[in-house]
């Protein structure tokens, strides 16, 4: 299987500690966040993954061949400006094209400052189990960057934060606001349908296409332990964790 990092961000929100390295070079408990996801990505069976970079390239690039790439075969995907994460995918989707025997293998794309538990067999499963286009982890708690679910579990729209506006494309209530985690599983075909050019959210994309009727369904990830890294604290509250519990060792 094969799964994109995103890790191109600059890492305002982690300031001091990305004064001089990236977001993805933010150590946790001793490791780093791009060691902590790339091990948790083997683990669960990808064997090839490809990173985004921008912000301090080149200590990324080093890093990786410091470290014989964790045991994985592992791209890196340039970003000279920073295109967000419909933009980064579309820019490395070639890499899920190239050398693929499984041309229907769903891929991994998982956001570098997130720490979980969430089971990502299980979310594989369901996945192909409700012949989603795309699956996104998402739990019941406060978020500035809330997204809205039918009945069924498909995506139907959002509400109102500081970056958006309210939109609704599908009205098919009840609709439930759940969060998002940072990680999808997405089938093959969403690539032919990002019709989106240049600096762009995938969320965005998502939303267009379940306005047509694809199928972008929720995989509900409450009972697992989730925390955003985006800030100083984050990180020693999650560096906390890692010491009292082996579970994310």
């Amino acid at each position: 299987m094969k799964a994109m990092v995103l890790a191109a961000g600059l890492g305002t929100r982690l300031r001091p500690l990305t004064d001089d390295r990236p977001k993805a070079l933010v150590e946790v408990a001793g490791r780093t966040l791009l060691e902590i996801t790339l091990d948790r990505l083997k683990s669960f069976g990808v064997s090839e993954a490809i990173v985004n970079v921008h912000h301090f390239a080149e200590i990324v690039i080093d890093y990786l061949k410091a470290n014989d790439n964790f045991g994985m075969q592992i791209a890196v995907s340039r970003e000279d400006v920073l295109l967000d994460t419909g933009g980064g995918l579309k820019k490395a989707a070639p890499f899920f094209r190239k050398n693929s025997e499984n041309n229907d293998e769903p891929f991994l794309l998982h956001n570098v400052d997130v720490l979980s538990s969430i089971d990502l067999a299980a979310m594989l499963r369901s996945h192909k189990e409700s012949q989603s286009l795309v699956t996104v982890a998402v739990q019941k708690r406060q978020s500035f960057r809330l997204l809205l679910f039918d009945e069924h579990g498909s995506l139907c729209g959002r509400i109102a934060g500081r970056e958006f506006d309210n939109e609704i494309v599908r009205p098919r209530p009840p609709s439930e606001p759940l969060a998002f985690c940072g990680i999808h599983i997405i089938s093959p075909r969403f690539l032919t349908l990002m019709t989106e050019e240049g600096i762009f959210s995938i969320i965005d994309t998502y939303l267009r296409l379940a306005a047509q009727s694809e199928k972008i369904s929720a995989f509900r990830a409450d009972k697992y332990y989730w925390r955003d890294l985006g800030k100083p604290e984050s990180v020693r509250l999650a560096a906390k964790d890692l010491a009292e519990n082996t579970l994310f060792r």
